[in-house]
């Protein structure tokens, strides 16, 4: 079992029918008065419930902010604040924001900046909040089939992983993970289209499922320290490579354009950004921790 340790990533009324006998006659001039003060009794009855049932939104957010724990630790903490519920749509990034695009969320909360921002720029999002970090590892079996365990230069970790062959994980879903992944196999010269073999593959499913396919297979994988630190079947799989600054790993909170869809929360939504970036709501994630270990740095811009 890993010893448990901080690790900081490197940045860059029910009515009735009256026997008519019994009826009490209304006094001139008043019968009108009373039957709109009832009628507007019940409006009122009936409306209240249903605004309180209302003061909900819709955040749709990556599976890594989900499957760490995070969402279990803050959201309660802000519904106690502000009594305004958050239902959670946890999905890759990529499909978070395209749920958002639909209009099917008030928010969007992922962690691919050049996406985010593209988002924004056709006119889906109003404005990105940077709320925090943590870092990107590579995880790999304990035996480390590609001799990379301990480097701090993830470059060379996946050149070595390529030129040996060893077995490769992907989530292949166009999650942030995924998005960051394959900007890094870009980034070192390599196209995964034309130069991925029989050791890469693409599962295109969540990172809980990408760490359980590594851990049967005996393959190395590319997952946010969030939800390793989280992930139970740990198997044999350990963190091979860590620390170097290309894997640093932000999230930014972004309310849905009330614009493009009229329907969106826009007071409610704006109201879980700002706490998020409140002192209080940035505590609430700096005090997130499994087994003593830290897994989301606060930062806001």
């Amino acid at each position: 079992m890993r010893e448990a340790k901080t690790h900081t990533p490197v940045m860059p009324a029910k009515a009735g029918i009256q026997n008519e006998k019994n009826r009490v006659p209304a006094f001139a001039g008043t019968s009108g008065s009373c039957c709109l003060l009832f009628a507007l009794a019940i409006a009122t009855a009936f409306a209240a419930p249903a605004l309180a049932q209302d003061k909900s939104i819709v955040v749709a957010s990556t599976t890594s902010t989900q499957d760490s724990g995070l969402f279990g630790h803050i959201l309660p903490l802000f519904k106690a604040k502000t009594g305004i519920d958050v239902k959670v749509l946890a999905q890759g990034t990529g499909q978070a924001l395209n749920t958002a695009r639909r209009g099917d969320a008030d928010v969007v909360f992922v962690h691919a900046r050049e996406a985010e921002e593209k988002f924004i720029a056709e006119g889906f999002g109003v404005k990105r909040y940077s709320v925090m970090y943590n870092d990107f590892i590579i995880i790999g079996p304990k035996d480390d089939p590609a001799s990379i365990k301990g480097a701090r230069n993830v470059a060379f970790a996946l050149q070595t992983i390529k030129a040996k062959g060893a077995p490769f994980i992907s989530r292949g879903d166009n999650s942030g993970t995924h998005i960051a992944e394959i900007n890094l196999w870009k980034s070192i010269g390599i196209d995964l289209k034309k130069e991925a073999g029989p050791w890469y593959k693409s599962i295109g499913q969540g990172m809980g499922a990408a760490l359980n396919v590594a851990a049967a297979s005996g393959a190395y994988v590319m997952s946010d320290r969030g939800t390793w630190i989280s992930f139970k079947n740990k198997a044999d799989l350990v963190i091979a490579v860590e620390g170097d600054k290309l894997l640093f790993n932000q999230y930014g909170v972004i309310l849905v354009n009330p614009a493009k869809h009229p329907h969106v929360k826009k007071e409610l939504g704006q109201q879980f950004i700002d706490w998020l970036i409140s002192d209080e709501g940035q505590k609430a994630i700096a005090d997130y921790k499994v087994n003593g270990e830290q897994l989301f740095w606060p930062q806001r811009e």
